[in-house]
């Protein structure tokens, strides 16, 4: 393997147009050593057959998305979301990695209470914590842009996630740094360093910021080197904090979604050598 690639692993969102048999084939061809994974293909692959899939092929997975989505006030709906959490916890243990990344959840309908649905989220992370340290999990909180913070994420800023993680233990919940969502913050490198004083960095993934963003936002998320962050720095920054895990490379984009994924995951693998290495 290339001493350039040691550090890298694909999203399995990347390249969501290769099945999982062939995204490792791929991976193994191009000596990609790490993947993150997603739950539904998972899922329909069928969580034990898809463990057995990497580790026969040496793939180390980076991390598992995604849990979260804990800001619902209704009581059963709460109950529906600590069950699927628990359920993602099981799903990363058995794929061998030990970082379950959150998505906290928007706003639920009709409100407006952004405080109240982040203490919602701790309520459920003190019930969560616990259940996956026994199972050799961290949970990673990612803090998305401010743009989702009605329907997808409460939690934009690394300031506001590691005061949601630092009531608990780093070993049970820590942060996911995603140069998408936090590159715009000038308050970010310091709660980097924050982090990583307490040992929360639990993971690090980059996606570029390309502009004009397209019609609906979500798969906007730019092949690294096109657009406006200067991916070397951040993970400069990560790596000053103490930092030395896999770094992910997860793009929603539906151009890329569009072309061959072999193509695509040889592509992204060479940016993040000339633009991240």
């Amino acid at each position: 393997m290339s001493h350039a690639l040691d550090r890298f692993s694909i999203n399995q969102m990347t390249v969501k147009q290769l099945g999982l048999e062939e995204l490792v084939a791929v991976c193994a061809e191009l000596e990609v050593p790490g993947v993150g994974l997603w739950r539904e293909p998972v899922q329909t692959y069928g969580v034990e057959a898809a463990a057995k899939l990497v580790r026969e092929a040496g793939l180390a997975v980076t991390t598992l998305c995604r849990g979260g989505f804990l800001t619902a006030i209704d009581v059963h709906a709460r109950v529906r979301a600590l069950d699927d959490n628990r359920a993602a916890v099981d799903e990363a243990a058995a794929l061998g990695t030990d970082t379950l990344v959150l998505v906290s959840g928007g706003l639920p309908e009709g409100s407006k209470d952004l405080h109240g649905a982040r203490e919602r989220i701790a309520d459920a992370l003190a019930e969560l914590g616990p259940y996956a340290a026994e199972r050799g999990v961290r949970l990673a909180i990612e803090p998305l842009h401010p743009m989702y913070a009605s329907d997808r994420c409460v939690v934009s800023t690394l300031a506001q996630a590691l005061d949601l993680a630092e009531r608990f233990p780093a070993e049970q919940v820590g942060v996911c740094v995603d140069t998408y969502h936090v590159w715009w913050d000038d308050r970010a490198p310091a709660q980097i360093a924050r982090a990583g004083a307490g040992g929360r960095l639990h993971a690090f993934q980059l996606a570029d910021w390309t502009t004009p963003l397209p019609e609906g936002v979500l798969n906007g998320r730019g092949q690294i080197g096109d657009g406006a962050i200067d991916m070397r720095a951040w993970r400069g920054l990560v790596e000053d904090a103490g930092y030395a895990g896999p770094i992910e490379v997860e793009l929603f984009n539906d151009g890329l979604w569009a072309r061959d994924g072999r193509e695509v995951l040889a592509e992204t693998a060479d940016r993040f050598v000339r633009h991240a290495g």
